[in-house]
């Protein structure tokens, strides 16, 4: 198995039940603040996005619902959380999303999109793999909106961001055991990771253009934005 999927199945086993609950006890609901975020940087009345690694489905049926006559496409991974997010859009009868199990880096559509978002991807991503991937599927003039941890680099924050983790490990482990492995593994990967710097230089090998990193909540996460060469022709 690629180690990157490996690593994937291996941290998110058997969380998909709370990880919605999670992510936003965690995050003390700033994650509904990153999802907006990503959605105000989308185009005027998208008539399709893909949403890659989209978990459960936070972020995909948080477009849906703010853009009700795009056809929104969810691609995750994980089989766990593919019948969570299918399961509620049947019960919640959403009828503008879509749900298909796929490597971000694999996916191949039979249509263009008008954006293609994605959120705590980049850090996991084969990064030229994958903005090759968003390229072949985005139109001309299409976007890319993707947020992603990074970690501080003011002293200060730090210091706070490894208190939290310090914390999350000891008690957040107790009350969640599914979570253990993230809880523990998470800091370090972050911490390593370089993929606020690698993604623009991806981007730019590709050819997008307007290529802007946005950094948000006190150094502790990122939004990268880009456009696609070319005018958008519907």
């Amino acid at each position: 198995m690629d180690p990157r999927i490996e690593l994937v199945e291996r941290l998110f086993a058997h969380t998909g039940p709370t990880y919605d609950h999670i992510v936003n006890l965690c995050t003390a609901g700033i994650d509904g603040c990153w999802k907006r975020r990503i959605i105000a940087r989308l185009p005027p009345q998208p008539e399709r996005v893909v949403d890659l690694a989209a978990g459960t489905g936070i972020l995909t049926f948080a477009i849906a619902r703010g853009f009700p006559d795009c056809h929104v496409v969810g691609v995750e991974l994980r089989a766990e959380y593919l019948d969570i997010a299918r399961a509620r859009a049947a019960r919640e009868r959403v009828a503008n999303v879509e749900f298909i199990q796929a490597r971000a880096e694999e996916v191949q559509l039979t249509y263009p999109v008008d954006a293609v978002t994605s959120s705590y991807l980049a850090k996991y991503a084969d990064l030229p793999r994958l903005t090759r991937a968003m390229n072949a599927m985005l139109r001309a003039g299409g976007l890319i909106v993707a947020h992603e941890f990074t970690y501080p680099h003011r002293p200060v924050l730090a210091w706070a961001w490894e208190l939290y983790f310090y914390v999350l490990q000891r008690m957040g482990s107790r009350l969640y055991p599914q979570w253990r492995t993230i809880f523990y593994e998470l800091p370090e990967l972050v911490r390593r990771t370089t993929w606020v710097r690698e993604f623009p230089q991806a981007l730019r090998a590709e050819g997008f253009l307007d290529i802007k990193v946005e950094s948000l909540t006190a150094g502790g996460s990122a939004l990268v934005t880009a456009r696609k060469a070319g005018s958008v022709a519907k």
